[in-house]
């Protein structure tokens, strides 16, 4: 009795804090306040850390807020951002193809996540210690390095193999894209499809994600949103990046184009234990894999598999979201971030045209984060607070 007295209370002072709890908003979630962020989109634009942008914010029964800002790019004839614009979202490559692919595969059996990387790649044969789990968890040692432009992947895989791992394997994380540049080729070397078809087959058709492709075609590239090289060259349907440029544009670790709405479907996915609309892509045990607190050192880096828990990358969690949030950005502008315990992502795309303040940018999407959970966190505490009240009845 005592404590179902204590539960009435927290619930009444809840529905006095909660903004919209009273007239039953707090239980559906369907009100979203959108005007801090929009000054914040709009703060960014007029600071010109970017040309535009869109902003999408869901659960895992579907999306609560979208708003598009801005224009495609600073060019004149720049038409308007739209919610249906296209984005090159670069590294959010690793974790929306290369490492649902790769735990595709081991959920099938057709490798494991302990195999040795000198299994799919001889050239890695002497290096008993190195194994696919390292390459996901940035625990491999190796470090980024320029490619052969004649013969891009072969260079690639050679010149990881004959790198000197930076300390011992697996006991340092030290981000690189040569990771998930090998882990994509081991995807084509496994399942006998290139990165680019594996994932669309597996993932991208059954969830009805439409626009998420590398590569756009014609007709897609006239909606994509303009990036800026490091030569300060404008690209619009073609890749930033200039190493998944040299391998063609299909690449494990950059090179994915998608938008909002595509990657809102896949967010939900992983929120509900990767089934969308009776869609089952992965398994539940796959999706707590990829998102478990895998590696940590000294307590302030903590990583999933491919996706990003508490790290120097961490900003997109902002404050209000638990420390079993997840996530990762993109070079370009881009960023997701998961809350499965207050059921709540986020997705920012953006133009980037300010590479020279990449701490203007993290603090955007800090920010983005911490208006979100400061709407959508105690409102969820308080649906759970009213289940658990009606449930002890």
């Amino acid at each position: 009795m005592k404590k179902y007295l204590t539960h009435i209370c927290c619930l009444v002072l809840l529905i006095l804090l909660v903004p919209g709890a009273c007239n039953g908003n707090a239980l559906n979630i369907q009100a979203f306040r959108s005007e801090q962020v929009d000054r914040l989109m709009e703060e960014g634009i007029s600071r010109g850390l970017i040309a535009g942008g869109v902003v999408l914010v869901g659960t895992r029964r579907g999306v609560l807020f979208e708003k598009a800002y801005g224009r495609l790019s600073t060019e004149q004839s720049a038409g308007p951002m739209a919610v249906e614009s296209l984005f090159d979202i670069a590294s959010l490559t690793k974790v929306v193809a290369t490492t649902p692919s790769i735990l595709k595969l081991a959920e099938e059996g057709r490798l494991s996540l302990v195999d040795q990387v000198g299994k799919w790649l001889p050239e890695f044969s002497g290096r008993k210690d190195l194994l696919i789990w390292n390459l996901l968890t940035h625990t491999s040692g190796l470090d980024d390095f320029s490619l052969s432009s004649a013969a891009p992947m072969q260079s690639a895989i050679a010149g990881a193999a004959g790198q000197k791992p930076k300390g011992v394997v697996g006991s340092r994380f030290r981000y690189a894209d040569i990771n998930f540049i090998l882990l994509g080729e081991i995807v084509r070397r496994v399942s006998g499809l290139p990165l680019d078809q594996y994932a669309a087959q597996h993932f991208y058709a059954p969830l009805g994600m439409r626009d998420t492709l590398f590569n756009p075609d014609q007709e897609r590239a006239l909606r994509c949103s303009s990036t800026l090289t490091g030569e300060r060259t404008m690209m619009t349907g073609q890749v930033q990046d200039y190493l998944s440029r040299q391998l063609g544009g299909v690449a494990g670790h950059a090179g994915l184009f998608s938008s909002a709405g595509d990657l809102a479907r896949f967010c939900m996915m992983i929120l509900n234990q990767g089934d969308l609309e009776g869609k089952q892509v992965l398994s539940p045990r796959a999706v707590e894999q990829m998102t478990a607190p895998y590696f940590a050192r000294g307590g302030d880096v903590v990583r999933g598999l491919g996706w990003d828990i508490a790290s120097p990358y961490s900003a997109p969690r902002g404050t209000g979201f638990s420390e079993t949030s997840f996530g990762h950005t993109g070079y370009s502008g881009s960023s997701l971030w998961l809350d499965p315990n207050a059921d709540v992502f986020v997705v920012l795309l953006t133009a980037r045209i300010d590479y020279r303040h990449p701490r203007e940018l993290s603090r955007l999407r800090s920010d983005l984060s911490t208006i979100v959970a400061a709407q959508l966190a105690p409102q969820r505490a308080l649906a759970e607070l009213l289940q658990s009240v009606t449930a002890g009845r």
